[in-house]
């Protein structure tokens, strides 16, 4: 008895030596690009039920919706650091929503990890905000060299939602090495909520394209590629990472059959043991095929989960000092190096930015299928 009583006490010591460590979530989970979020959080959801405890210690996720809004992301924000105490944010998923929620992060010296926000300015200058995704630079390049040598396209319009941070940079990015590959590039204008594109689409056919690249999101992608189609256009449509969305294909039909877009992932294009493992235990939990977004949530977590788990073992207790923790979490995401995720190897540089390839895919028989893959040394630079 006496000595159960004393394995009883060991047990119930090393219980209180556990800590709860808090971790911020903010995504889009309502409003104009919820469906971002809602496949973003799938992700988490799943590499925190495959990890749920680091060194030891439990693991706990705080959720916030932004609402697809840049004010609120900032403001969710400010709720997981000031009220929730978390050690470290995972998020955002648009590029406006992290350039807000990231200027409050950096203010207040957490670190915040990005699964998908691509535009340089995310990172720029910061210490504390760091992705697991490709930045536009890359992506853009990406996509002018796929529409020029894979669809020997030689014109092209670009359709840019100037309330996008992201589509803005894309837009520019995509241009400058399009014309670099010998093409010719105009750009057409719209805003997130527009409906009718008629007078944009027909200055683009004025220009006779052999590819529309429409650097937004899917709700509008989606009705672009519709009415685009309607108004006779028989061309290519390509799309960014925005796009990537069941939705598109909802939304936009037929219309999108054979449209492509850069993208960071596809089951296809298995890069690592972990790619595979990802995509059983995605498919088993949700019934679906994973998304590119899913996987980025999927990394973004574990990454975290393995600079969380190096800066305990050298200092465990350090959760007992939470800027302390805040700091050496932002120091060490940025070590890491060749990182075997989901969407392939993954390592982070000085600037936070992630390095590694993009992948192309296509709308097919009402699909997303693989198309390619663009490697870092054919982008032109």
């Amino acid at each position: 008895m006496k000595k159960t009583l004393v394995l009883l006490g060991i047990a119930f010591a090393i219980m209180a030596m556990a800590a709860t460590i808090k971790v911020g979530v903010v995504l889009p989970m309502t409003g104009g690009i919820s469906a971002f979020g809602q496949l973003t959080w799938e992700g988490i959801e799943l590499a925190h039920e495959m990890m749920p405890t680091v060194a030891g210690n439990e693991v706990k996720l705080i959720l916030l919706d932004n609402r697809s809004e840049k004010t609120e992301a900032a403001n969710a924000v400010a709720r997981a650091i000031d009220k929730e105490k978390v050690v470290a944010i995972l998020g955002e998923v648009a590029s406006s929503h992290s350039l807000a929620g990231g200027a409050v992060a950096e203010e207040k010296h957490t670190p915040m990890l990005s699964p998908s926000s691509t535009n340089p300015l995310v990172t720029q200058g910061k210490k504390y905000v760091s992705r697991v995704c490709f930045i536009d630079p890359f992506q853009g390049g990406a996509a002018a060299v796929f529409a020029a040598k894979k669809l020997n396209a030689k014109t092209a319009v670009i359709f840019t939602d100037i309330q996008q941070d992201y589509s803005v940079g894309l837009t520019n990015f995509f241009m400058k090495a399009f014309k670099k590959l010998g093409g010719r590039a105009m750009q057409v204008f719209y805003n997130t909520g527009d409906q009718d594109f008629t007078a944009q689409i027909s200055t683009a056919l004025a220009f006779n394209p052999d590819v529309i690249f429409i650097t937004g999101y899917y709700p509008e992608a989606a009705l672009i590629s519709r009415q685009a189609r309607q108004l006779g256009y028989k061309g290519y449509i390509m799309g960014g990472d925005g796009l990537e969305a069941p939705e598109l294909i909802s939304i936009g039909g037929k219309a999108v059959e054979g449209l492509y877009f850069t993208t960071h992932f596809h089951a296809k294009a298995a890069a690592t043991p972990m790619t595979k493992k990802f995509v059983a235990m995605y498919e088993k939990k949700f019934k679906k095929e994973p998304s590119a977004l899913g996987a980025l949530g999927f990394d973004a977590y574990l990454i975290l989960m393995n600079a969380m788990e190096k800066v305990l073992k050298a200092n465990p207790d350090i959760v007992n000092n939470l800027q302390a923790f805040r700091d050496a979490l932002a120091k060490e995401i940025r070590n890491t190096k060749d990182f075997e995720g989901a969407t392939g190897k993954i390592t982070i540089d000085k600037n936070g930015n992630a390095i590694k390839s993009v992948v192309v895919d296509v709308v097919k028989n009402g699909k997303f299928d693989f198309a390619a893959i663009i490697n870092p040394d054919e982008i032109p630079m």
